[in-house]
C-alpha cells in the first residue's frame, strides 16, 4: 500500500522502492500453479463437504441452482477485482485500489475488514480442526491439535512466500481428487441403477421425482442462500496474491476466468450427483454426503477419508487466513493505518511481524478449546458475522470499480480484461446482495448474526476517528482530493 503515495492512476506512475517485486518489496515467487490451485481453494470452502447435506435438507434438489446463482455473481465480483489490479502495477490487493479510489477512509476500513473476516474464520478452523482430529484420536486434549496447527502453519509460511503457495498447493489438490472421486463413484452408480437400503436405484429422476424439482417452495429456495454463501467465502483470496504473483497480467485473468467452470464441475457436479444417488428427503443435515454416499458405495473407510478431507480443508483455510490477513495488515502498516512494526519484511522478504500478530489472534480458538468452551450452537452466528463481512468487501471492490469508470474511463478503455456487463452488472450484483442480506433476516440465527455485525464497524469508525488525525492521514486525504479534483478537470 504505501506505493499508493506515487499513484496517479496509471500502471507507471511512481514508482517506489518497496513496490511488489522490487528492491525492499515483497517478492514474486507465486508461480501459475501455485495462482491456480490457490483459486481453485478459495471457491471450494469446507461448507461444500460438511455443509451441503444442510443445504440439500433445506432446499431440496434446488441448492444446485442456489450454488450456480451464487457463483455467477460472484464471478462478476472477481471480474471487478481483476480488472483493477491489473489496471495499475503498484496495486497489491483491492485494499490498496479502494484506498486509491474511494479514500484513506475505505482502504482502512477494507483491510481491517477483510483482517477481521479472516481471523473470525480461522478461529473456527482451529476449532474445526481439532474437533476432526479428535475423530482418530478422541483421549487427545483438543487444545493440543489446534496449537500444533498454528505453530506448524506459522512455520510453513515464515520461510518464504513460496512455501504458503506449495502448502496452498497440495491441500486444493486433495479436495479436487476428493470431489472428483465422488462424481466418478455417483456416476458409476447411476449408469448401473445402484440400490441402496431406501429400495429407491440412483438415477437423475432422483431430482425432480419427489415434490419437483423446489421440493420445499420458495422460501426453502431462499434458506439454501442461508448457508450456501459459507462456501463461497475466499473466493477473492487470489486478490491478495498479485504483489508476490509471478506475471499476475497472464496469471490472475485465467485463474479469474476458470471460476465458473470450477463451480459448474466441484460444486454443481457433486450436487447433482450427490441428489441423484441418494433422494434429497434422505440427506442427512447432520451428516456429510460425502460420507453417506462413499459408504452406501462400500467404502468401509469413507469416514476417514473424508474426514481427512475435511481436515486438510479446514488447514487450507486457516493457511489462506494467516497469509491474506499478514498481507493485509503489512499493506495496512503501509498507510498508517496499523502500527509501523508490521510493515517491515525479514530477509526473506516474509512480512513476518505481521504473520505473527495474525497467528496470535488464531490463539483464541486454542483458549476457548483448552477452557473446555462448545462454539457448537453458536457456530452459525461466527459463520454469518464472517460471510457478512465478506460481502462488505464484495461490495468495496464494486463501488471501486464504478469510482473507477468514472474518473479513469481511459484505463477501461486501455485495458486487456474488461469486467462483462460493466457498471449495469455491478448494479446487478448489489442488488443480489441486498437479497442475500434479506434471506439472512428470515432465520433467528443469522438474524441476530446481522444485529450483531455492525458493533466491528462501530469499532472501526472509532479507531479511524483516532488514525486520521495523524499528520500522515492528513497528507494522505489531501493527496486524494487533489488527484479526484484533477482527474475530474482532465475528463471535462
Amino acid at each position: 500500500m504505501a506505493v499508493l503515495q506515487g499513484q496517479g492512476g496509471s500502471g507507471d506512475d511512481g514508482v517506489q522502492a518497496g513496490e511488489p517485486g522490487g528492491p525492499g518489496g515483497l517478492s514474486r515467487q507465486l508461480a501459475n500453479r501455485h495462482i491456480q490451485l490457490i483459486a481453485i481453494g478459495g471457491a471450494i470452502g469446507t461448507g461444500l463437504f460438511m455443509g451441503s447435506g444442510k443445504t440439500i435438507s433445506l432446499a431440496g434438489p434446488s441448492v444446485i441452482l442456489v450454488y450456480m446463482i451464487i457463483g455467477f455473481f460472484l464471478f462478476f465480483v472477481m471480474r471487478a477485482m481483476g480488472e483493477l489490479l491489473l489496471s495499475n502495477s503498484g496495486y497489491k490487493s483491492f485494499a490498496d485500489f479502494a484506498g486509491d479510489l474511494l479514500g484513506p477512509w475505505a482502504g482502512f476500513f477494507t483491510g481491517w475488514t477483510y483482517w477481521f473476516c479472516w481471523v473470525v474464520t480461522g478461529i473456527a478452523d482451529v476449532v474445526a480442526i481439532a474437533g476432526y482430529v479428535a475423530f482418530w484420536w478422541p483421549d487427545l486434549p483438543l487444545w493440543i491439535p489446534a496449537l500444533v496447527c498454528i505453530a506448524v502453519l506459522l512455520v510453513l509460511n515464515l520461510p518464504t512466500v513460496r512455501a504458503f503457495g506449495e502448502t496452498e498447493f497440495w491441500f486444493a489438490l486433495i479436495k479436487i481428487i476428493a470431489i472428483g472421486a465422488l462424481i466418478v463413484t455417483g456416476l458409476v452408480m447411476i449408469l448401473t441403477g445402484f440400490t441402496g437400503d431406501s429400495g429407491t436405484p440412483a438415477s437423475l429422476a432422483n431430482l425432480w421425482n419427489d415434490g419437483g424439482f423446489f421440493p420445499t417452495g420458495p422460501m426453502g429456495f431462499v434458506a439454501g442462500f442461508q448457508i450456501a454463501v459459507f462456501a463461497f467465502v475466499g473466493i477473492e483470496l487470489v486478490g491478495t496474491t498479485a504483489a508476490e504473483t509471478k506475471d499476475p497480467e497472464r496469471t490472475l485473468p485465467r485463474a479469474v476466468n476458470s471460476i465458473p467452470v470450477r463451480i459448474l464441475l466441484f460444486y454443481v457436479g457433486a450436487l447433482v450427483v450427490i441428489c441423484a444417488v441418494t433422494p434429497w428427503r434422505q440427506v442427512s443435515a447432520d451428516e456429510s454426503p460425502f460420507v453417506a454416499m462413499f459408504t452406501l458405495a462400500g467404502l468401509g473407510i469413507a469416514a476417514s477419508v473424508v474426514n481427512f478431507v475435511v481436515l486438510t480443508s479446514a488447514t487450507s483455510s486457516a493457511n489462506s487466513g494467516i497469509y491474506s490477513t499478514s498481507r493485509m495488515v503489512f499493506g495496512l502498516a503501509g498507510e498508517g493505518n496499523a502500527p509501523a512494526v508490521f510493515g517491515k519484511l525479514s530477509p526473506r522478504r516474509v512480512p513476518a511481524n505481521a504473520l505473527r500478530f495474525s497467528c496470535a489472534f488464531l490463539l483464541i480458538g486454542v483458549v476457548l478449546l483448552y477452557a473446555g468452551q462448545s462454539i457448537v450452537e453458536a457456530f452459525t452466528v461466527v459463520t454469518t458475522i464472517s460471510s457478512l463481512c465478506f460481502m462488505f468487501v464484495w461490495t468495496m471492490i464494486l463501488a471501486s470499480y464504478l469510482v473507477y469508470r468514472k474518473r479513469r474511463p481511459h484505463l477501461h478503455a486501455a485495458s486487456t480484461f474488461k469486467m462483462p456487463g460493466g457498471i449495469p452488472m455491478v448494479w446487478a450484483v448489489l442488488a443480489f446482495f441486498v437479497f442475500i442480506v434479506w434471506a439472512l433476516t428470515q432465520e433467528s440465527d443469522t438474524l441476530q448474526a446481522l444485529l450483531v455485525t455492525p458493533i466491528w464497524f462501530v469499532v472501526l469508525a472509532i479507531a479511524y476517528l483516532f488514525v486520521r488525525r495523524s499528520p500522515h492521514h492528513a497528507a494522505l486525504r489531501k493527496q486524494h482530493q487533489e488527484k479526484v479534483l484533477a482527474e475530474m478537470t482532465a475528463l471535462r
